[in-house]
């Protein structure tokens, strides 16, 4: 799961963004999975997590070059 935002996309509410993701931790635990492994928002352009990720970038509600990268490379990580 990856769930992003951008800090100017107020109406998508982030901090809403982040919890979801955040809240959707003790699932992915029953299938022995981890989690974000945080418990604050991150800074501007600084992607967390492990099997679930988040980022918020600066910007307004698009997707961007940075977006694609951060979802090319999770994907990486789980391509088999």
């Amino acid at each position: 799961l990856y769930v992003a935002s951008a800090e100017k996309d107020t109406w998508a509410d982030p901090r809403g963004e982040f919890l979801s993701a955040k809240n959707a931790e003790p699932v992915y635990r029953l299938y022995n999975r981890k989690g974000l492994g945080v418990n604050e928002m991150p800074t501007l352009n600084h992607p967390v997590g492990r099997t679930i990720h988040y980022h918020i970038r600066t910007g307004e509600h698009a997707i961007t070059a940075y977006d694609w990268k951060q979802y090319l490379e999770f994907a990486k990580k789980y391509k088999k």
